[in-house]
């Protein structure tokens, strides 16, 4: 029986609601961990340091997707639920056609200045040919993967989730073929990389824009639309904490790098990307968790029914918060083979990877929380809370913790700085929850 927006939902319901857009959000971050696996493997260390070190400004420009999907599909399902379907689909329309216009307009500018960004970050003269040769291919095309992470949200609110996830899966495949043919079988090195990852993102947004230009099933279609600065400011301002998130996160990522190339050199860098690479993992659960309940929290905001967004929230919480000890543990236990996947050939890497790992994954004990709660009032079309909650976990916390615990503790402090920003983020998280229940009575 197919779920929908205006239901109530049980456990069960609920899990059926939310696991493909898990499941996108899960294979999204596998296959984005391919360019890695491949290059750590095939090319070597020093190249797969330059493309985690020019990585986090690809994900600066990749954030408009984060904001424009969660915010405007935040925005379009709360019309919904206010019963105004043709409306609904006049901004939808109008959201994905603005996200091309300044995508196209943000990726020409940080284009141009990539090298510039690299030599920023820390590109040593080993790095930095990598660094922008693999950053202006992408960036190249980025416009494709800010469209992709749209449409992962608004398929949730199309009521096509596992349409989405088939298409995410169809994308990554596509990558993980062609990274085997470019960089094994071609020896194209990070060009190889960054070619599979492109054409990858334009399979998983062109699929996309010809289901919803044609007649479909769904909640949801392009149709004539005008420019509503209006709207398109909500939609923003809803989407503001993902935007916030994701640039800062982008932010730290850099000070992260300037911190571990001061206390470990190359190899802290390294490190840090397999961190990366296989926390993308289970943090793309809580992601694609927050992306599947939002429409239908939106939606039932819209419709004003209180006793289900009560119903919601509280099953959120015990859910998310079982999730986060099993992914801690999971990741206690699994930290050396994880590492042994990326850095096998590096004794001297590889237990430094595994220590850091098992610090690190502490963080997942509360990360949940801090991520649904944030896109829990994007939901509730409150991007000011939303937004506060992300800029004082990352912007605050997690930049003041990487630059002040490892003055303490050295390069310990470099990975534990993390969970400690967590564990203030969450105070902040749960504060805004209970000074606003009175408003939204959930």
């Amino acid at each position: 029986m197919a779920v929908h927006l205006s239901d109530h939902f049980t456990y069960k319901k609920l899990f059926k609601a939310v696991y493909p857009s898990i499941l996108m959000m899960v294979f999204t971050s596998i296959y984005t961990i391919i360019d890695g696996l491949f290059i750590s493997n095939f090319v070597g260390k020093s190249s797969f340091a330059a493309i985690n070190l020019i990585w986090p400004v690809i994900m600066v420009i990749s954030a408009l997707g984060f904001m424009f999907g969660t915010g405007g599909s935040a925005l379009v399902s709360k019309i919904l639920g206010e019963g105004d379907k043709e409306k609904a689909n006049k901004v939808f329309s109008m959201i994905v056609y603005s996200s091309i216009i300044l995508g196209v307009i943000v990726s020409a500018a940080v284009f141009i200045f990539i090298e510039r960004f690299a030599r920023l970050l820390g590109a040593t003269d080993n790095m930095i040919g990598d660094c922008v040769l693999y950053g202006r291919i992408l960036i190249g095309a980025e416009v494709f993967y800010i469209l992709q992470n749209v449409f992962q949200s608004f398929f949730v609110t199309a009521e096509k989730p596992i349409l989405g996830f088939l298409i995410i899966v169809l994308a990554g495949v596509t990558n993980i073929i062609l990274d085997a043919i470019f960089i094994v079988g071609l020896k194209l090195g990070v060009v190889g990389a960054a070619l599979a990852t492109i054409i990858s993102y334009i399979v998983g947004s062109v699929i996309p824009i010809v289901y919803f230009s044609r007649k479909n099933n769904s909640l949801l279609k392009f149709v004539k639309t005008k420019f509503n600065f209006k709207a398109i400011g909500s939609a923003c301002l809803n989407g503001l904490s993902e935007l916030l998130t994701n640039i800062s996160a982008s932010v730290v990522s850099m000070l992260f790098n300037l911190q571990l190339l001061k206390f470990a050199g190359e190899n802290g860098v390294a490190a840090y990307g397999v961190i990366m690479y296989a926390s993308f993992i289970f943090a793309a659960v809580f992601f694609g968790y927050s992306i599947g309940i939002s429409p239908i929290i939106g939606y039932h905001y819209g419709a004003n029914n209180k006793d289900e967004l009560k119903n919601l929230l509280r099953k959120s919480l015990i859910l998310i918060g079982i999730t986060g000890l099993v992914m801690t543990g999971l990741t206690e236990i699994l930290a050396d083979p994880l590492s042994q996947i990326f850095v096998r050939y590096d004794a001297e890497l590889l237990k430094l990877t595994t220590k850091a790992m098992r610090i690190y994954s502490l963080s997942f004990l509360i990360f949940g929380f801090n991520s649904f709660m944030s896109s829990f009032f994007t939901a509730l079309n409150n991007g000011i809370i939303s937004a506060l909650i992300s800029f004082m976990r990352i912007v605050v916390f997690q930049a003041v913790a990487v630059m002040v615990i490892p003055i303490l503790f050295g390069l310990d402090g470099v990975w534990s700085s993390i969970v400690v920003a967590e564990f203030f983020s969450v105070i902040v998280a749960f504060i805004c929850l209970v000074a606003n229940k009175k408003k939204y009575q959930y």
